[in-house]
């Protein structure tokens, strides 16, 4: 299985100390590198690459602005030469996080982790238009960020010109349009209960008849959704209901 990754980073002499560190493994393969956010975007969005080491610390826009800026992120191994963000990169659920100058040993463990994450990955396409329950999405609202499972997102649902996103005990907004969010996500689990909310049916309790030919749900969270009298016909179409 060939790996296709990417390197962000702006130090020339670091993205060539990763390239060396790359041609050490067969199963790398390096599809491109930029030096800086907005290159690196673009560099992803053409490539669909499986791996991406990121730098943290670049100038105006930080790895982190990099993460939000994609609809759906690569398994993501952390680089910077400041050790103070070990903490914070795993609070965004990277895969690894390496201390530059990297190590050819710890490079290697690294390596270990994003084989295991692929084998358990059940997509790997690269040119995937629509999300999977295993993708991953990234949201970062305030100082709070997340890496999240599609599978994991129980609920959508409008706030003004953005999408509350509900996962375990979090609701933190994403800065995309739910009609944005709805044309990514895997219609066999996710249906549009009204114009306000989106569901995911793996995570309903309870179905019951509401008024004017409506539908209520529960959820397994204990939230209560609406369905409109129109989504109401289709989604019991949808579910044999």
């Amino acid at each position: 299985m060939k790996i296709k990754a990417v390197i962000v980073e702006d130090s020339r002499l670091a993205r060539n100390e990763l390239k060396e560190l790359l041609k050490l493994h067969d199963d790398l393969e390096l599809v491109g590198e930029a030096e800086n956010v907005d290159d690196g975007v673009a560099l992803i969005e053409s490539e669909s690459p499986d791996l991406l080491f990121l730098d943290i610390n670049m100038p105006e826009k930080d790895g982190f602005d990099l993460l939000e800026m994609l609809d759906e992120v690569p398994i993501t191994v952390f680089t910077t030469a400041y050790d103070e963000y070990a903490i914070k990169s795993f609070e965004y659920n990277a895969l690894d996080y390496l201390l530059k100058p990297v190590s050819s040993k710890r490079f290697d463990m690294a390596l270990e982790k994003v084989r295991e994450k692929m084998v358990a990955k059940e997509e790997i396409a690269s040119n995937v238009k629509v999300l999977t329950e295993t993708s991953q999405i990234f949201i970062k609202d305030g100082e709070a960020c997340w890496l999240v499972k599609i599978g994991d997102i129980t609920l959508f649902e409008i706030v003004g010109n953005y999408t509350r996103v509900h996962f375990e005990d979090k609701k933190p907004l994403l800065y995309k349009s739910l009609n944005q969010v709805e044309e990514k996500l895997p219609q066999d689990s996710f249906f549009r209960a009204n114009r306000q909310q989106i569901v995911n049916t793996n995570y309903i309790e309870n179905v019951v008849p509401w008024f004017n030919g409506k539908l209520k749900l529960t959820m397994k969270n204990g939230e209560e959704v609406e369905v409109s009298r129109r989504q109401s016909y289709i989604f019991k179409d949808k579910m044999s209901l």
